[in-house]
């Protein structure tokens, strides 16, 4: 029923500006609108809705991310925008906060509300 129709990714910000600098000006992605109840964005085709809420509850695990084909240069380009990444004691992580699972190397960061997103890269 709905194989062919188009998704469309859903966060929380309790902050919209704080958002729509991340969003835009640190992630670049393409924002589209702010009506009263998200901030909408581009994400190469699919729609980002990030909802306005009064306090954000953040989920333990990744919220958004994205596919990347180098993902060792889309940490360090975030990371000189000033995006941090994040360090889990359970996982072995290089230098760059790169863990290497048995498919992929994932990357993870957190957006000014706090929610879990990712890059994921294949294995070199």
């Amino acid at each position: 029923m709905l194989t062919n129709a188009d998704p469309i990714a859903f966060v929380a910000t309790a902050d919209a500006e704080a958002a729509v600098i991340f969003y835009r000006d640190v992630l670049g992605l393409t924002f589209v609108a702010d009506d009263p109840f998200a901030l909408v964005f581009d994400l190469n085709g699919t729609m980002l809705r990030i909802f306005k809420v009064e306090r954000v509850t953040p989920v333990d695990y990744t919220a958004l991310g994205w596919k990347v084909d180098d993902i060792e240069a889309a940490v360090r380009g975030l990371g000189e925008k000033g995006v941090g990444f994040e360090r889990y004691d359970q996982l072995e992580q290089d230098d760059l906060g790169i863990w290497a699972s048995p498919g992929a190397r994932v990357a993870w960061f957190k957006d000014p509300d706090g929610n879990t997103l990712s890059l994921t890269g294949p294995l070199d």
